[in-house]
């Protein structure tokens, strides 16, 4: 009796500590340390030194200042530009890859994938060295006549920022498009075609409307990690290439303004929080109207 019961109490606490553990680890890795953030900001510096003391200054300097503002805006546009780019590029991959059959499909989702693998600082010196003003960019124009001497377009600005998130972020585009496309039931497009529809009027009356939700989901995903990202425009953006995620960094770092650093990350947090919100809100209504 004694040995069944003893049997029988950990299978009744395993169900106790695995919900445990799925609360502790968002709070402890996630809530709590933006909940820290959020007391920094009301705090403040002076002469190096961190005031405890409540204050909402931080805020009021976020919006009063006339550099901080606009550098916001400038980046949350192009953030979102980034996605759509993304998306754009990303649909016809993941199209083409439901299309096939068999492991080819698989292999070829994976080796789009094996780029993440990779140490993002490389992958950004690569994308540099292709639009650098030595780069191959450069050296295919000049050879072609196109241009008769290196352009700086496409390096150490907002265009070179913007195209670099785009080819570092389509991975993570095409895994949600394509998971979504794979759901779609062919019997539709079976259907579709039964009853007189072109291959073009099936694409853009069945298979993109039902793709939406996977692709709101990619550009949610793709604008998150796109705005909240201070190195590739440290690294290609030089200084006109300044972004919200640079000022961050830099409170952190050279102005050790923690306070007002994080400051910042709560604006940019509530933003972040938004999007995904806005997102999931859209999904939604679309899963309900199908």
């Amino acid at each position: 009796m004694s040995d069944s019961a003893a049997s029988a109490r950990p299978s009744r606490l395993t169900p106790w500590f695995a919900t445990f553990a799925a609360f502790v680890v968002p709070f402890g890795f996630v809530l709590a340390p933006m909940a820290l953030f959020l007391v920094y900001s009301f705090f403040s510096v002076d002469h190096g030194s961190i005031v405890f003391s409540p204050t909402i200054a931080n805020y009021v300097r976020f919006f009063t200042d006339p550099v901080f503002l606009p550098i916001f805006w400038r980046t949350c546009l192009l953030c979102l530009a980034v996605a759509l780019l993304c998306v754009l590029f990303a649909f016809p991959v993941a199209y083409f890859l439901t299309t096939l059959r068999g492991r080819s499909r698989y292999m070829l989702l994976v080796l789009l994938l094996v780029p993440l693998l990779m140490s993002y600082v490389i992958k950004i010196y690569a994308v540099r060295s292709i639009l650098g003003g030595n780069g191959v960019l450069n050296r295919a124009l000049l050879a072609t006549g196109i241009i008769d001497k290196p352009s700086m377009l496409f390096v150490f600005n907002l265009n070179a920022v913007l195209l670099t998130l785009t080819v570092l972020l389509i991975p993570f585009a095409v895994l949600p498009i394509f998971l979504s496309l794979e759901r779609i039931p062919k019997a539709l497009r079976h259907a579709s075609a039964d009853l007189g529809a072109t291959n073009a009027q099936t694409f853009w009356r069945v298979t993109v409307p039902l793709s939406l939700p996977g692709t709101l989901s990619a550009m949610s995903f793709v604008f998150v990690l796109a705005i909240g990202d201070f190195l590739t425009p440290q690294m290609v953006g030089g200084q006109s290439g300044f972004t919200f995620g640079r000022i961050i960094y830099s409170q952190f770092g050279t102005a050790f303004n923690w306070p007002f650093g994080a400051a910042l990350s709560v604006i940019l947090a509530a933003v972040v929080i938004l999007a995904i919100r806005l997102g999931g809100r859209v999904e939604s209504s679309r899963g309900r109207i199908q």
